[in-house]
C-alpha cells in the first residue's frame, strides 16, 4: 500500500461492475444455448421513491443481460396476505429462477415473514435464513448477498487483495456489515482476513477503525468517518449512500457517503467514490445471483 503524501486512488466502480455484466451477459448465452432464459422477478410495493429507481435499475440491467424480468407493482395498502400471495404465485413459477420483495415494506407488511416465504433456490437477495446459514458455513454454492458480494469483488479486481490484512467494518447490519465480516473472514479466494465488526456503540471507535488496513463503512451516517479514524495508506470503501440538503444544486440535494471523502482521500491509498464505487456492484452480483439460481433449478452445472 502506498503511503499517505497522496492523494488516494479513486476505486471504478463502474468498471468493475461492467466486467461483471459482462460475464453475466456470456453466461445468460449459454443458459439459452441450452434451452433456458433466466428469469428475475422483482416486488415493488409502494412508491418509495429509491426504492422505485432502483428496481427500474434492475429491470434495465437485466434487458442488458438477455435476462427475462417481471416487475410487480402493489398499492402502498397491499396487506400481508395479499403480498404472500404473489410471493406464492412466484415461488410456483417455472419462467421465474430469481425473486425478490424490494425493501423496506410498508409498516403493515411484517418482513421477516416475507424473507422467509421465498422459495430459497430463489433467494437471490440471500436473505432466507437457510441461506445465510449455508452462507455462514462456507458452502461454495449459497447466494452471497449482493452487496457484501460486491465489495470483495470491488477489491479483488482493483488489486486490493484482502487476504492477511486486518479488515475493520464499521456497521452491523443484516444485509451488510454482518454478511460481509463472514465472508471475509472465510478461508476462500477473496477471503482469509482478519476483520473486526465495529458499530456506534463501540468504545474509542475511531483507534478501532485505525487498526484496519482495509476499512468498509457502513453506517448509513453521512461523512461518519473522518480522517482521524483511517489507517495512513489505507483502502477505504464506502457503501453508504445518503441525500444531504444542498440548495446550491439543481436538484437541492447532493449524495455523499458514509466516509467524508475530501479529508478522507488525502490519508488513504485507495478510496471508493459515492456514487461510481460499491453501487453498481450490488446490482450486478444480483444478476449473478439470479444465474446461479438458474443454473440450480435447471439442473445445469
Amino acid at each position: 500500500m502506498k503511503g499517505s503524501n497522496k492523494v488516494a486512488d479513486v476505486i471504478d466502480g463502474k468498471r468493475v461492475a461492467a466486467e461483471i455484466r459482462q460475464e453475466v451477459k456470456q453466461e445468460v448465452e449459454d443458459l439459452r444455448a441450452n434451452g433456458v432464459t433466466p428469469g428475475l422477478a422483482v416486488v415493488l410495493v409502494g412508491d418509495n421513491p429509491a426504492s422505485a429507481v432502483y428496481v427500474r435499475m434492475k429491470a434495465k440491467a437485466c434487458e442488458e443481460a438477455g435476462i427475462y424480468s417481471r416487475v410487480i407493482r402493489l398499492p402502498v395498502e397491499t396487506g400481508q396476505g395479499e403480498l404472500e400471495a404473489v410471493v406464492d404465485e412466484l415461488n410456483a413459477d417455472g419462467a421465474i429462477h430469481g425473486m425478490l420483495v424490494q425493501l423496506p415494506l410498508p409498516p403493515q407488511i411484517e418482513e421477516r415473514s416475507i424473507t422467509w416465504r421465498i422459495d430459497p433456490a430463489k433467494d437471490v437477495d440471500g436473505f432466507h435464513p437457510m441461506n445465510v446459514g449455508r452462507m455462514m458455513i462456507g458452502d461454495p454454492l449459497a447466494f452471497r448477498p449482493a452487496t457484501p458480494a460486491g465489495v470483495i469483488e470491488l477489491l479483488m479486481r482493483s488489486g486490493y487483495d484482502p487476504s492477511g490484512k486486518r479488515v475493520t467494518i464499521v456497521g452491523r447490519s443484516n444485509i451488510v456489515g454482518k454478511p460481509l465480516s463472514v465472508l471475509l473472514s472465510q478461508k476462500m479466494k477473496g477471503g482469509n482476513a482478519t476483520v473486526t465488526l465495529a458499530h456506534s456503540r463501540t468504545p474509542d471507535l475511531p483507534a478501532v477503525l485505525r487498526e484496519g488496513d482495509i476499512l468498509v463503512a457502513a453506517i448509513g451516517v453521512p461523512e461518519f468517518v473522518k480522517a482521524g479514524a483511517v489507517k495512513p495508506g489505507a483502502v477505504v470503501i464506502d457503501v453508504g449512500v445518503n441525500r444531504v440538503d444542498d440548495p446550491g444544486t439543481e436538484k437541492g440535494y447532493r449524495l455523499v457517503g458514509d466516509v467524508a471523502y475530501e479529508e478522507v482521500s488525502q490519508v488513504a491509498s485507495a478510496i471508493t467514490p459515492v456514487p461510481g464505487g460499491v453501487g453498481p456492484l450490488t446490482i450486478a452480483m444480483l444478476l449473478k445471483n439470479c444465474i446461479v439460481a438458474t443454473r440450480g433449478i435447471a439442473g445445469i452445472a
